[in-house]
């Protein structure tokens, strides 16, 4: 036998307070109690119904799950009894524990319907000049957007959505196996809850339609290679109106002719002649800002660093500015002519056998001689 609306037999509205449950259950418990009964077990059997009644809808939890599934919510072993009563199985046990995560942590809240759109990434290649400095770029972008002639709701203008039949607009439907009950998305809402049964011509019920955005972004001073710049509510739309994702610009920094990045510091390698690293001397060396003059010292040695400060990146966190390191390079002439060649020979002879031209060689053959000597030992 069917069982009757727990609302109808407390003789109580939907929406009653919990205040005007308790009023409804002491009248009707005091009229059904057994010991004014005198075992008649037509009334005893309503005791034991308004008794069951006041037990769900006093307790919130329980009267959530009753208020969604209705009497199905607590049905075991398809026997139709009970599950929470009678057979001293716990409500809060069975749904709380084993299924918290289901309903929301014990708390039998229903689950979002609406499906937030998907997060979009677009790659975007600068230019070391273009990261360091800052630019406004436009980005073509494909992706779904909110469907205009209907608004998102994928009804067709001059209908709405319908409550889904299948779920009761709740978005999930409960499997039962025997003991244990599991909640899945409704097959036939898709978990929406609604149903499109005029859909839009535009989109054909989904809400959103296919489309190429054009978008500005504003690159910020001092990007680098693995920066995101993260443009919210720009990703996909979602379904039915539901609200969009979000866009991830991932910077990407090409690599340059002259300049290597680290950081906030640029390096970059710049030749000299063996004459102005002997003599010492001013040289032109390239900068992001243009060009500047950089002071050689005389007597300077191959892979020498020298600093200019402020002459780097800006950080686009911190604002401190970094340097430029520049890593000079003798580089041995080619090419010579006769009379060139004459001259080197002539100032390699100049320098032979004099230690003081030459320390590093000196101390290297000084070094090697010994290394040898050690071995005849």
């Amino acid at each position: 036998m069917s069982k009757r609306d727990y609302y109808e037999v407390l003789g109580v509205s939907k929406d009653a307070g919990e205040r005007d449950i308790k009023k409804a259950y002491k009248r009707l418990a005091m009229k059904y109690h057994p010991d004014r009964t005198a075992g008649d077990e037509a009334l005893e059997a309503k005791f034991k119904e308004v008794k069951e009644a006041y037990e769900v809808l006093t307790d919130s939890q329980k009267r959530q799950m009753y208020d969604q599934y209705g009497h199905a919510a607590f049905e075991q072993n398809g026997g139709g009894g009970h599950g929470g009563f009678g057979g001293g199985a716990d409500f809060g046990d069975i749904f709380g524990d084993v299924f918290g995560d289901i309903f929301g942590g014990g708390g039998g809240r229903r689950q979002s319907r609406q499906q937030r759109g998907a997060d979009l990434r677009y790659s975007l290649d600068l230019t070391l000049e273009e990261a360091v400095k800052g630019k406004d770029v436009e980005i073509k972008v494909p992706t779904w957007v909110s469907c205009k002639p209907c608004d998102g709701s994928g009804a067709k203008a001059g209908s709405k959505p319908k409550t889904c039949s299948t779920c009761h607009g709740a978005g999930q439907v409960q499997m039962r196996q025997g003991f244990f009950a599991v909640q899945q998305t409704c097959p036939t809402c898709q978990g929406t809850g609604q149903v499109i049964s005029d859909p839009c011509d535009s989109c054909h019920g989904q809400g959103r339609v296919e489309k190429t955005k054009t978008l500005s972004v504003k690159i910020p001073a001092g990007v680098d290679t693995g920066d995101r710049i993260r443009l919210s509510g720009e990703g996909e739309a979602g379904m039915h109106g539901a609200p969009a994702g979000d866009l991830y610009v991932q910077v990407t920094v090409r690599e340059h002719p002259i300049f290597v990045r680290d950081g906030n510091n640029l390096y970059c390698e710049v030749p000299i002649s063996f004459t102005t690293a002997a003599l010492g001397g001013e040289i032109e060396v390239p900068t992001l800002d243009g060009r500047a003059n950089l002071k050689i010292p005389s007597e300077s040695q191959t892979g020498k660093m020298f600093r200019m400060r402020g002459k780097g990146v800006k950080s686009v966190r911190s604002g401190s500015v970094g340097d430029l390191i520049c890593k000079v390079v003798i580089e041995t002439p080619v090419n010579l002519n006769e009379r060139q060649k004459e001259l080197l020979k002539e100032l390699e002879e100049s320098m032979s056998g004099d230690s003081k031209n030459r320390p590093k060689a000196q101390g290297f053959f000084d070094g090697v001689k010994k290394f040898f000597d050690d071995l005849t030992k």
